[in-house]
């Protein structure tokens, strides 16, 4: 039996799961991932187990109480599902292994903040420790240790914004995120002067957008900074290409739409992947939508076509129709997830929520 095990999860319509369970039974570490198990010896993953480890130790010799009956030589045994793609460009590494240090922190007794742990996994995973609008520090010292995540502002500080990510792809990308910033870090001029010159103010500039709810300079920074990232992308020798053809129609159904209203009513961002994620406010979700609808009709599953939050469909304007231009493609985006900003980690009291059975093994599929 498990001695010590915890779950947690993102509760917002992206979520990772992740159940982490240690005991004198257990003779090695194990991590299923989806259902599948993994290779627990991969370095991120062991960089963070180690550190955990460590910071367990460091608080037992400092002399302060250990509430938890356990050993801090018993293996762990983790379990943890994402309920969006996966390596599709959508941060899910940076949402699982916020997960898992949480998680972890947990089960072995350690507390204080817990982003050094969380970047040894995924560099951006310290900001997913945090709920609402968050800040990832750069920080000055040569170990990093003040390279750390800072809350800009609650979830429920804008309340009206929304999120679509739009699923062109939910395949794993040809090129990870980590192997890629790599790339670039050592072959990319433009990512130098970009990180020196330009970055520090559109950071400063962004956290004002989020204060003041500022959606127009808000959007128009996000589609701004999103092109220069792939510009970067491009940069990089060899090039790296995240956007397909498909995100590149949705960058134009963007723009069109917003000629349209004469304003930024929506604003699309890509990270490392295809799949575009897409702000608006609360009272443009539906049209949207219904643009998107009609510029990639669904091919099979127009019943199922939006996940997540409810969108009461509406009717397009012929002006819009004709302001939208291009032909349609259908099939082109997969399918939408519509959500919002939400909070932090949370704990799931629930053990039907567990991901691993009373023997620590992962439980089998419903």
């Amino acid at each position: 039996m498990p001695a010590t095990q915890q779950d947690l999860h993102f509760l917002s319509q992206l979520k990772t799961t992740t159940t982490a369970a240690i005991s004198r039974d257990f003779t090695e570490d194990r991590i299923w991932l989806n259902g599948r198990e993994e290779d627990v010896e991969q370095p991120r993953l062991q960089a963070c187990l180690r550190e955990i480890r460590r910071l367990a130790r460091k608080r037992r010799s400092d002399g302060r109480e250990d509430p938890l009956p356990l050993s801090l030589s018993y293996k762990v045994h983790v379990a943890s599902v994402n309920n969006f793609p996966t390596a599709a460009g959508l941060a899910s590494s940076a949402a699982g292994y916020a997960c898992l240090a949480y998680t972890l922190a947990r089960v072995y007794g350690v507390e204080g903040d817990l982003s050094e742990v969380a970047r040894r996994g995924s560099g951006s995973a310290c900001r997913s420790l945090y709920g609402g609008f968050v800040e990832w520090q750069m920080g000055e010292r040569a170990d990093g240790k003040d390279s750390v995540a800072r809350q800009v502002a609650p979830e429920s500080h804008w309340p009206e914004l929304r999120v679509l990510i739009l699923v062109v792809s939910p395949e794993r990308k040809p090129t990870g995120s980590t192997a890629g910033m790599r790339t670039s870090v050592e072959t990319s001029a433009l990512l130098r002067f970009r990180a020196e010159a330009l970055v520090p103010a559109r950071m400063a500039e962004m956290t004002r957008c989020v204060r003041e709810r500022d959606f127009q300079a808000f959007g128009q920074l996000t589609m701004k900074d999103s092109n220069q990232l792939h510009a970067t992308c491009l940069d990089t020798f060899p090039p790296i290409s995240y956007l397909s053809d498909t995100s590149r129609r949705v960058i134009h159904l963007v723009h069109r739409f917003n000629a349209h209203h004469g304003r930024t009513k929506a604003a699309y961002t890509f990270d490392a992947g295809a799949n575009a994620v897409i702000f608006t406010l609360e009272d443009t979700v539906a049209e949207f939508v219904a643009a998107v609808r009609h510029s990639f009709p669904p091919e099979l599953n127009g019943d199922r076509f939006v996940k997540g939050l409810p969108v009461e469909p509406v009717l397009l304007s012929d002006e819009l129709k004709a302001a939208l231009g291009a032909d349609p493609t259908p099939g082109g985006v997969k399918y939408i997830i519509a959500t919002r900003v939400g909070p932090g980690p949370q704990v799931l009291d629930d053990p039907g929520a567990h991901l691993l059975g009373p023997d620590g093994l992962l439980k089998a599929a419903a």
